[in-house]
């Protein structure tokens, strides 16, 4: 493809991306599995340019703004990204949108008058305004800035950067070393992460689809905060598991793993046709203590028949995703599922039902994959206020028992990550205990008073795909 031809490309990706309600990664998958005439290298070259617009999309509209420009659509921000970015000047862009063969369409008289007024700027202004220059929503602001306080711009400026490609080590089939072994062999170069003793960090983004020690089983892609998560459950061999929101199944793997393939994980969904792909997974990674259990509603009858019957429960909650913005830039922009209203509810009924499931002596491991407080801290707290006969088990006593007194990778009682402290993605867990002598009613673990408060499973779904 021609570099015109690659910028009509970009143009079309981000016109579906804001078309479709649907992320951003499947949209573009989409696009290029139906166009299979495009060539790897021009595939990479449009997902780049494309994600780099994606991760200005304040900056540029700011910009264009103040360009004089009405809107900004995908033309006018890919204008603004090769002026701003790539610096390049107004003859260079004239040429390249040129209305030729497979080319964008010539300029109109408005965004002629944009380019001119943009060309040999730079992103950045002094008068733009930090949260647009970090990239910030509306909605996200005050709770961002309440949760990470002094440290709101320094955490806001790792969210703006692509994140790593982490991969976990199958401990049935590899150790660390010899998975970066049999990757060297596709010359892929990995090491080991500074945190998971399971963890590879890649360099670059190699297609990984086509690698035999991904094809074997031997390496699943997750981030190295993932994997965190799934170690601080911290279970046995011969335990039963149930991981409650299991999604793609990305933590069961790891949890089943760690059990040596003895004891049973039940991994739990309201989307059937999510476990039913992550079956696959499982299958790869040569797993057989892993069954599907699809739900109806976080308080499915099935949890009540299962009551305090499983050692380890992790409720990895749907929620707002802030944590996960380098590798999800468009999340902060586009609302696919329930807002933060909608989901503190959500996340509070789900952890109460799933506590029935925990024998006493069990833990119940709370995770997201936010960086906000009320949908972490404040929700433990508020569990804690209503469920006696649970305590918190603090990350350095479980890492103490788990990683032969590693230090953890955090201080205090929760497993909070954050993208500059740990340059993983950001992640909240926290590990609770139920009581072995229980001194509490039956009420406390509430097995009433929800109902009248139930999400609609759909709305559950949506926001667990989110």
């Amino acid at each position: 493809m021609t570099p015109a031809a690659r910028l009509q490309a970009v143009i079309d990706l981000l016109t579906e991306i804001d078309e479709t309600p649907r992320p951003a990664d499947a949209v573009m998958s989409a696009y290029f599995r139906n166009r299979r005439y495009i060539g790897s290298k021009d595939r990479t070259a449009i997902a780049q340019m494309a994600y780099a617009i994606l991760r200005r999309h304040a900056r540029l509209g700011w910009w264009i703004e103040r360009g004089g420009y009405e809107r900004a659509t995908p033309r006018a921000r890919v204008l603004a990204y090769l002026l701003l970015e790539e610096s390049r000047n107004a003859g260079v862009v004239l040429e390249m949108f040129s209305g030729g063969k497979f080319a964008p369409a010539r300029l109109t008289d408005d965004e002629l008058a944009m380019v001119r007024a943009l060309e040999s700027h730079t992103m950045d202004h002094p008068d733009m305004p930090e949260t647009v220059r970090v990239e910030c929503p509306d909605w996200a602001e005050g709770p961002m800035r309440a949760s990470l306080g002094d440290r709101f711009g320094v955490e806001m400026e790792k969210l703006l950067e692509a994140a790593p490609l982490d991969l976990r080590i199958n401990p049935l089939k590899a150790n660390q070393q010899s998975a970066i072994k049999a990757l060297a062999k596709a010359q892929i170069t990995a090491e080991t992460t500074q945190w998971s003793p399971l963890g590879l960090r890649v360099k670059g983004r190699p297609p990984l689809g086509s690698v035999d020690a991904f094809k074997d089983g031997l390496v699943e892609i997750q981030d190295e905060g993932s994997q965190l998560v799934a170690l601080a459950v911290a279970p046995k061999p011969g335990h039963q598991v149930v991981d409650f929101c299991a999604g793609a199944g990305g933590k069961t793997l790891a949890v089943a793993a760690l059990m040596k393939n003895k004891g049973r994980v039940v991994a739990c969904d309201v989307l059937d046709k999510r476990l039913k792909r992550a079956a696959e997974r499982f299958r790869r990674a040569g797993l057989h203590n892993i069954e599907a259990h699809p739900l109806t509603s976080e308080r499915d009858p099935w949890v009540k028949r299962h009551k305090r019957k499983f050692d380890r429960v992790l409720v990895d909650a749907p929620c707002s995703g802030t944590g996960t913005w380098r590798r999800n830039p468009d999340a902060r922009w586009r609302q696919l599922g329930p807002g933060l209203e909608q989901l503190l509810p959500l996340q509070a009924n789900i952890l109460d039902s799933a506590a029935r499931l925990v024998k006493p002596g069990g833990r119940l491991v709370y995770a997201t994959c936010s960086m906000l407080h009320d949908e972490n801290e404040a929700q433990v707290e508020a569990f804690l206020q209503t469920h006696h006969d649970f305590i918190v088990k603090p990350v350095a006593e479980v890492w103490a028992e788990e990683e032969a007194g590693a230090p953890p990778p955090v201080d205090g009682p929760y497993l909070r990550l954050t993208p500059a402290r740990h340059d993983t993605d950001g992640f909240f867990a926290a590990v609770l205990e139920r009581r072995a002598e229980e001194t509490v009613s039956e009420e406390s673990v509430s097995d009433v008073g929800i109902e009248q408060g139930e999400v609609d499973p759909v709305e559950l779904g949506k926001a667990i795909d989110a």
